[in-house]
């Protein structure tokens, strides 16, 4: 199979600018970038289809280069309901530096930073340079305008699609950029690129839009959704990533599969036929996990993201490290506590509400400590707890509290 034709098996094909794209993809050396708006300090699951897209060209024997948008984060690709917040230079630049160590580490892509050309461009060139090749009902029939017409847009939200357009020109002339890549949303704006290539300078440059990659509802992921899935392992754990994708929809395990890893059409095949006979085995699932965190962030925090799952799948809660309780009971109720019987410390820390429903708790078996049932009052003491400091405290089946001892 063609690396076309595996693209759109694949469910990563939505748009193209000319069928002859479809020979320069599958015949390998094109160079191409994929862009993205420094707007927070990491990629998060949302970017890593397009970008996963990317390092399969890359693989097919393109050039991939990441353009990290100094300059148009300044100014915001148009929102479908409201414009977006400005984000200060200072926060760019940081966030600039993170993606581009992040981007660099994980794919190996080339980097580069459109505030670069655009800084020195004054306003009466910007109009005469390029504006002049920009036509208004044109601009207005792209769907990212057309969107927000009736509520208003602002001069500076429209004139993005013209500062995008320019990246693109600038990379065609510089680095020898033929392709621009980017989710289904971008199809305005990159075909906005194309079109100036064209009218300017008479070269020809293509355009390819991705599916944006969503859950069953149709909403898309990202930071904009809430409960981002980071892919910098220090704003999400790969207990948590594990997690995610272990409870993905069934109807869309076998999509993701496909889109985000690097599994072969057979072995996806083969997996789609076991999900299909025994979803509860969540096998679809579980190799999903497995193969995006091990791209990610390597095979050891997958093993680790077993381990936390599967210890507090068994309660087996002993077997952990603190700070892999710490990940694994990230947003539970914590409280601090002194060595004490065990009756007090639940009453003090809201745990029970009276010293009388504690000892009902415990003497029907509905409180443990560190994964060991508890059926009498007991002196809690600071060698029963996990590393000298950790209480996994469980009342009934499912709710969890995590104490830690005062050291002073």
């Amino acid at each position: 199979m063609k690396l076309y034709d595996e693209l759109v098996w694949r469910g990563l094909i939505e748009n193209i600018t000319d069928e002859k794209l479809i020979e320069k993809i599958n015949n390998g050396g094109l160079t191409f970038y994929i862009g993205t708006d420094p707007t927070g300090d990491s990629l998060h699951i949302g970017h890593y289809s397009t970008f996963s897209m990317a390092f399969r060209l890359k693989q097919g024997g393109h050039n991939p280069i990441l353009l990290v948008g100094g300059a148009t984060g300044l100014i915001g690709d148009p929102k479908p309901s409201a414009e977006r917040p400005m984000i200060t230079k200072e926060t760019l630049e940081y966030n600039y530096k993170r993606l581009r160590k992040q981007v660099e580490d994980i794919f190996g892509f080339e980097v580069v930073n459109n505030y670069d050309w655009s800084k020195d461009i004054n306003f009466i060139d910007y109009l005469r340079d390029y504006g002049k090749y920009f036509n208004l009902n044109y601009m207005l029939n792209k769907e990212t305008v057309k969107s927000r017409l009736d509520i208003g847009i602002t001069y500076t939200e429209f004139s993005y699609m013209i500062m995008q357009a320019l990246d693109f020109l600038w990379l065609y002339e510089n680095k020898n950029c033929t392709l621009q890549i980017g989710g289904s949303d971008q199809w305005g704006n990159i075909t906005s690129g194309v079109e100036l290539i064209r009218k300017k300078i008479g070269g020809e440059a293509f355009g390819l839009t991705m599916p944006l990659i969503t859950k069953a509802d149709g909403t898309k992921f990202g930071k904009s959704e809430g409960n981002a899935i980071w892919l910098d392992i220090n704003k999400t754990s790969s207990y948590e990533m594990y997690q995610f994708f272990l409870n993905a929809e069934d109807s869309k395990v076998i999509e993701y599969l496909k889109k985000l890893t690097f599994l072969s059409k057979e072995e996806i095949l083969e997996i789609e036929k076991k999900h299909l006979a025994c979803p509860e085995k969540r096998e679809a699932h579980k190799t999903l996990a497995k193969e995006v965190i091990t791209f990610l962030h390597g095979k050891e925090e997958y093993e680790k993201a077993v381990k936390i799952s599967e210890a507090l799948f068994s309660g087996e809660v002993k077997n952990l490290t603190k700070d892999e309780i710490l990940i694994g009971f990230k947003g539970v109720p914590t409280f601090e506590f002194n060595e004490g019987n065990l009756v007090d410390i639940l009453v003090n820390n809201n745990v029970c509400t009276s010293k009388r429903e504690a000892r009902e708790f415990i003497n029907n078996g509905a409180i443990t400590v560190n994964g060991e049932k508890i059926l009498e009052d007991k002196l809690i003491t600071k060698d029963m707890t996990i590393d000298n400091l950790i209480l996994v405290v469980r009342k009934g089946k499912k709710k969890y509290y995590l104490g830690k001892i005062k050291t002073c």
